[in-house]
């Protein structure tokens, strides 16, 4: 499984893995991971729950290409996301 970090919010997560070099927007740039999901590894997840509001939920994963680019994508996280992205992504965290 996938190291799974616990921070007070997103953004403490995303400024943690932004040290960790993975400084590029796949929210940005998603297509090719749909397109080539085999290209791309999630090296770290982190789960974000809202205290009061569902709709606050969230998951940052931290994600490193083949090619050595390293990056986060931001999703919403809840049992009706049927975003593609997402999906891909968590079959890619399962998989390894």
């Amino acid at each position: 499984m996938k190291p799974t970090y616990h921070y007070t919010t997103v953004l403490e997560a995303l400024e943690d893995l932004n040290e960790k070099g993975f400084t590029y927007d796949f929210n940005l740039h998603q297509q090719d991971i749909k397109i080539n999901p085999q290209n791309y590894e999630v090296k770290h997840i982190y789960r974000y729950e809202g205290d009061t509001d569902p709709d606050e939920e969230s998951v940052v994963y931290g994600i490193e290409s083949v090619f050595g680019k390293k990056g986060v994508f931001v999703a919403g996280f809840s049992a009706n996301s049927d975003d593609e992205t997402t999906i891909v992504l968590n079959k890619l965290s399962m998989s390894s």
